[in-house]
This record gives C-alpha cells, structure tokens and sequence, in this order.
C-alpha cells in the first residue's frame, strides 16, 4: 500500500472522451488529487491497442508503443502521446501519488499477416468438449509491428506464441474455440466453461520460453521508461496463476524496489479469489469483486436488503490485507461486459464503507468522482444514453475524513437490519475519533462510543444541521437521514 490510510484512485472509465487529452489532464490536476487524499492511480493500458487512438486500451496490438510510433491508424493512444504519458507519472509522482500501470498479458490483438496451422475447435462453452476434426485453419495471430520497425524490441510473434484463437478465415462464421497445434489450455486458471483459459483474440502461451522472456524483457523496459510504482493485472483468472509472481519478481529486482501489484479477478465465488492468493503466495492483492456485487444487489432491494450481510463472502472480511475495495469500475459501469449497475442513491452509503473504514485498500472510479455522460448500445441492440452523477464534494468529504480521523480502534454497531454505524477512537497523532451511521431505510440512530467524554460533534456531510455531544463515558446517539450515510467528526478541529 502506498501510504497509511491509503487511497487508490482508477483513473478513467470506458466512455471518457477519445481526444487524447487524459494524460494532460492528470499533469494539470494531479496537485489537486494529492491534495484531496488521493495516494496512488491506477491508470488506463497507455499502449496502442486494434482501434489505434480510439481503443480503450484492453485490444492489445503493441506493448512497445505508448503513443509513439504511426499504428492502427494513430501515433497517440486514446489518452495522449507517450511524452504526455511521461509526463503524467512524473507529475503525479512529484506531488507524492504513487502510479500503477494496468497490464494485460492474456491476449494480443489486430495481427499483421495471417497464418495457415492445424487446430482443433472447441465448444466456446465448454473447453473440454471438441465440436470438429483437427483441421487447417488460416489464423491471424503473426504481429510484425510495421511502425515501430523493430526499436525497443526486434521480436515477432507467431502462431507457436498463442494457445487458441476464435477465428478461422477457412471457417467464418463457425462460432468456436480454436485450439492450436501442439498446444493445450493452461491450469491454473478459473474453473468457467470447463477451462476459463481462453477470453478473447490471441491468447497468449504462458508455457512458451519465448513469450515468458518477451514479457519479462517488456516489463524492464516498461520499468525503466515510466518510473511506475506497481500494476493493476487484468483478467488474471484467465491466465496461470503462477506467471504473476514469477514475473513481479523480476520487475523488482530489476527495478530494485517494491512494486505494488493488483489483480482483477472478477468472480463473486470468494473460494476462486482464495485459491488465486494461495497459488500466488498472496504476492498480488485482488479487486474485491465479491463486495462489489453486494454493493449492486443492496442498492437495487433499497429497505429489503439486510445491512447486516454487506461484508459477507467479501475479500475485506476474510483477506483484508490482500482487498482492494471498490464501489464500480469500467466493466462494471452502465452498458459495459460485466455491467452490475451500484445505484446513484446508494453510492454515497458504498463509499462510506470502503472508505472510513479500518480494513482494505480503497479505489475510487473516475465515473464516480468526476461523473459521466455518454451513449452507447445495450445488449438488447438499442441505444441508450447514460448519465452518472459527480459524488466528488461527499468523496472529498471522506477522504480529509479518512486522512484526519480514521485511525485507531474501530467498534462496529452492525445490529439492525436497515442502520449500520461504526466508530474509530482515534490515535496521538490523530485525536478525536469519528462516527458515521448510514441507512438504506428509514432514519437511522445509532448509540455508539467514540471514545470522547463531553465532546460535540459534527455532520461533515452536512445532511444533519444539529452537532451532538458525547456523555461522560464518550457515548452518543448519532444519527443520519433515510437513505443516507451521516459522518461525525469533532467540531473544534472541523
């Protein structure tokens, strides 16, 4: 973690706008997210990916071009140039945030020349069931980077490179998993459709020599180019588990420092999570998917959901160390893969478990904090238009919270159904403690110790005008309005 009540913060969402200005912008704001209490971003993949300077990032095409070289179109990404790239980190490091960059070692996308090899098609749902004979199959998996003519890396990929692809120029149309010549779906990867190996375009050989190499090279490269501080790993529970350590360690020691490492392993069964840090000798923290979907399930049954269970089957409850907490992120937003939509109403109450409490790595969105306005089309063929408020005046509330008061022991009120409130006594350094009481239903009190004899307190989110004052043991009874969440913090010191 990158700081004593640290605070990660993802640093884009899907639709942000396809003007290369992302880069810029976090060089100009980066002083002002410091500020607020942001310790460490998470920034989106800034090579060139199929799309060229409208991808988002996640086709991969050339991890040695962050917006450097003429390819797929474009010579900047869709977040800028690589020198704004540069930059950014640089800025952002200056004022103390940490920066994480996000890898995607699972696939590789927008081949140059087609290949001709033998393959045998699997059933897309179930990859431990052939649906043909072995068979030739014309395949788009060798990448020649013509753009970038060999500089940083003089490595081509080809066929041997890959396990499977999805596409067979001799076969289109034909809706199968291609496994190629001589190769077998990893271990060691999430249990869905028999084997969850394969995700999507050239799925990367993670038994090869060569490919182990290439991304070891890259990763020093990528090291000594951007200064960054760790990685958010994508889609790691479709790759063996057992590379990441393997290639986060040669990171550090090339590097010769601590490198931060977070995985998105997007599974609601808290026992795949469990078996991914084991396998990994808990090297590499996960998203906590599992309390994310609480999260969308709570806001959508309003009163009818028992706060009392929001922690249950979490990584926060059960690995807390290893948990970065989040309320949504660029897949789950509206109209997204993986869409699990966490109300408007009820992000103020997630962001107020994530972030005021003891256990678990925050990470804010983008979409959340800055809010969003795009169109795109759902899974139904229609098209809809999306806006997503800005939450950043309660988040910056939050995070001077998390900052000022958010330390020493922390007592949990979880006894009623609808009303949650915890409190934190504070420390030396950071006296006074705090209270916060959130509600899905009606009005909430909560009688709570925090730690203060005779001491008046304040809403910070000013949803409730009236301070309380605490009795001779440190106790009061706290409120918040219905539907809401309440933070009380000494009102000298506010």
């Amino acid at each position: 973690m990158s700081a004593p009540n640290g605070v990660m913060m993802q640093y884009f969402h899907w639709y942000i706008p396809t003007d290369g200005n992302l880069w810029n912008q976090l060089t100009n704001e980066a002083e002002s997210l410091a500020q607020a209490g942001i310790t460490a971003l998470w920034l989106p993949p800034a090579y060139k990916g199929t799309a060229g300077g409208l991808d988002v990032g996640y086709s991969v095409y050339d991890l040695y071009d962050l917006g450097e070289f003429d390819q797929k179109g474009s010579i900047r990404t869709k977040y800028g140039t690589k020198d704004e790239y540069i930059q950014a980190i640089k800025a952002a490091k200056a004022v103390g945030i940490h920066v994480y960059a996000d890898v995607i070692f699972n696939h590789m996308m927008g081949a140059d020349i087609a290949e001709e090899v033998e393959v045998t098609p699997f059933d897309p749902d179930n990859r431990h069931q052939p649906i043909g004979e072995y068979q030739k199959a014309k395949v788009w998996t060798h990448f020649t980077f013509p753009g970038r003519q060999g500089k940083y890396s003089d490595m081509e990929w080809h066929w041997w490179h890959f396990d499977a692809v999805d596409y067979n120029a001799y076969n289109e149309g034909e809706d199968a998993v291609y496994l190629l010549k001589g190769k077998s779906f990893d271990d060691n990867v999430d249990l869905e459709k028999g084997v969850f190996d394969y995700l999507m375009g050239c799925d990367l050989d993670m038994e090869n020599s060569e490919v182990q190499e290439a991304l070891k090279q890259w990763g020093s490269w990528y090291v000594d180019t951007t200064d960054v501080d760790g990685f958010r790993f994508d889609a790691v529970k479709h790759v063996r588990a057992g590379f990441f350590p393997s290639w986060l360690n040669h990171c550090r020691r090339y590097a010769g420092r601590r490198l931060f490492a977070v995985g998105e392993y997007w599974s609601y069964e808290i026992e795949a999570l469990h078996h991914f840090i084991s396998v990994t000798d808990g090297d590499v923290a996960l998203f906590d998917a599992p309390l994310h979907y609480n999260f969308s399930e709570a806001s959508q049954a309003g009163n009818q959901y028992d706060m009392r269970q929001i922690f249950d089957n979490t990584l926060v409850q059960q690995q807390p160390a290893l948990a970065v907490t989040l309320v949504d992120n660029h897949d789950s937003q509206p109209l997204q893969a993986l869409e699990s939509v966490v109300e408007g109403w009820f992000k103020p109450l997630a962001y107020a478990l994530i972030l005021l409490r003891r256990d678990g790595y925050p990470c804010i969105f983008y979409a959340d904090y800055y809010g969003a306005h795009y169109k795109d089309v759902g899974n139904d063929g229609n098209e809809y238009e999306i806006w997503l408020d800005s939450h950043q005046w309660l988040i910056d509330k939050f995070l001077y919270v998390r900052k000022t008061y958010a330390y020493g022991d922390q007592y949990d009120y979880f006894d009623h159904a609808n009303t949650l409130g915890w409190t934190r006594l504070g420390n030396e350094e950071h006296p006074g403690g705090m209270a916060v009481v959130l509600s899905n239903g009606d009005e909430g009190t909560k009688w709570m110790e925090v730690g203060q004899a005779n001491t008046t307190y304040v809403d910070i989110t000013e949803h409730i005008d009236q301070p309380i004052t605490t009795n001779d043991e440190g106790w009061a009874d706290f409120r918040c309005p219905a539907g809401s969440v309440s933070v009380w913090v000494p009102q000298a010191s506010h």
